[in-house]
């Protein structure tokens, strides 16, 4: 059945707060969970987003699978009890799932070949506080727990919160996660211990940057479907690569893609173009888009910007490193931008966006069940006439006013891969391709004139910033020499999306 849950990591300073509130006036008891979890040698269950888990919790034993649901607060479980007493350590038996989704996802995959025996690759080991609530949206219950996850030498502590839904709407977890995320700080973490298990396993910390994936749409489908299928994708790249970078352990380019989610995000919720919550939700992801900017424009400045410009000071014989302007005082790490308040609540709106879609639609009631291949005809041409005009006259425009059509582009192709399901393939990878060659040429433009204004702010206290200036608008000029004929193709591209 589908298990609807929410995880939250919390504060060092906050988890003797987190467990008495837990606790409750009632003082519930905490219990022991120990649990193997089982995988192939080459880890085909968690490449599947499949976790197999024997546990025993207190003096019972519980076999449990869990496999990915359809948004980041559901996933599919199934529990079996095992009839052994407490002294035994029971091995996982794929079997007692049989006649479940998650159960017959795992017979398929474990009987490809090569097939091979499962066995434990980390073991966890947790004290659990319980309570149960009721509210007026259902029943949830909140448990604390706190322990480690263990892979041979290797450990990993757990302080979190999970709260899960046992009865009523989802909405009931969200207005729950709101009130603990307000009162105690906590940061939402969408990661399994399974996630992080199977990463510890390998003598890893950091998963790979989540990527925006492929939307699914089909021409069958109503637009109601349509937007709810773009918004869950938009939130699935979003969530995944904020809980890395809330988490402290995370790459540049976990903070570039989590920037890319929330312009996909924006993206979508412009397409669709409903008013209340939707104009909040578009308004915060703008505001984080925009706070996360400080860490990714120092990225670019001390990457490979910064190490062409040090190859040509060595060439004209200037002594030293190439000079990086100081970030500005009041700047925020991506870390504590994750972890902000105002960033908790976006996250959490973003999920209740999709859930509160299932139960009351925001677009008019009129346009919920058309088709959505008429409406992105109109969208992707409006958008796309808009954005032609203004590549035409490239080179008459300012920087603010070249940046505004990189924004358009961008926009444009997340609008393409979004509808593309609905057209015809091979026209779309033929728009798409040279597409995404401009945007490129578009963004190294935009992120020469992030530096040349960087570094105009340095002019006064280090004499090798006019050296990068000239440099730089060199740069520019030579991209944009480069950029005239993608942006001629573009502006005479052929629309797949017009009849006929």
């Amino acid at each position: 059945m589908p298990e609807v849950e929410l995880k939250f990591q919390v504060p060092a300073h906050q988890r003797a707060a987190v467990d008495k509130a837990v606790a409750g006036r009632a003082q519930t008891r905490r219990v022991r969970l120990r649990a193997s979890y089982w995988d192939t040698p080459e880890r085909a269950l968690a490449k599947a987003g499949l976790a197999l888990r024997v546990r025993r919790e207190g003096r019972v034993w519980v076999q449990t699978l869990k496999g990915a649901g359809r948004d980041g607060m559901t996933r599919l479980e199934h529990n079996v009890a095992l009839p052994f007493p407490a002294s035994f350590d029971p091995a996982a038996d794929p079997a007692l799932h049989t006649g479940t989704p998650a159960g017959e996802r795992l017979l398929a995959l474990l009987s490809q070949p090569p097939e091979a025996a499962l066995q434990p690759h980390y073991r966890t080991d947790i004290l659990r506080r319980v309570r149960r609530l009721k509210t007026p949206l259902g029943s949830v219950e909140l448990a604390f727990d706190e322990g480690g996850i263990e892979a041979g030498e290797r450990r990993l502590a757990v302080h979190e919160l999970e709260i899960e839904l046992l009865g009523g709407s989802p909405v009931a977890v969200l207005a729950e996660a709101r009130r603990w995320v307000a009162r105690f700080g906590l940061w939402l973490d969408t990661r399994s211990k399974a996630e992080r298990g199977d990463l510890l396993s390998r003598g890893e910390t950091v998963a790979p940057a989540g990527l925006g994936q492929p939307v699914q749409l089909k021409r069958k489908m109503t637009l109601r479907d349509a937007r709810l299928a773009v918004l869950r994708c938009c939130a699935d790249q979003v969530l995944v690569n904020a809980s890395q970078v809330a988490a402290g352990t995370h790459s540049d380019e976990h903070v570039h893609q989590l920037r890319v989610g929330l312009r996909r995000l924006r993206c979508a919720l412009a397409l669709f173009r409903t008013d209340g919550p939707d104009k909040a939700l578009a308004d915060a992801a703008a505001s984080m888009f925009r706070r996360l900017g400080t860490a990714r424009d120092q990225a670019v400045l001390q990457g490979e910007l910064r190490r062409d410009l040090e190859a040509a000071l060595r060439s004209a014989g200037v002594e030293g490193n190439a000079p990086v302007p100081a970030t500005a005082p009041d700047s925020e790490s991506a870390q504590d931008v994750a972890r902000s308040q105002p960033v908790q609540a976006l996250l959490l709106d973003l999920l209740g966006a999709t859930v509160e879609m299932a139960r009351h639609d925001p677009l008019d009631p009129p346009a919920q069940d058309l088709a959505p291949q008429p409406f992105f005809r109109r969208r992707l041409n409006r958008w796309y006439r808009r954005a032609a005009t203004d590549a035409l006259r490239y080179a008459e425009l300012d920087d603010a006013g070249r940046h505004s059509l990189r924004k358009q582009i961008k926009r444009l192709r997340y609008a393409v891969e979004f509808a593309g399901g609905l057209f015809e393939a091979r026209a779309v990878r033929r728009f798409l391709k040279p597409v995404r060659v401009l945007q490129d040429k578009l963004g190294a433009l935009n992120d020469v004139a992030m530096a040349m204004t960087a570094h105009r702010n340095t002019l006064a206290t280090d004499p090798r910033s006019g050296f990068a200036l000239g440099w730089l608008a060199a740069r520019r000029d030579a991209l944009m020499g480069q950029s005239n004929a993608e942006l001629k193709a573009f502006a005479g591209a052929k629309r797949f999306w017009k009849k006929g």
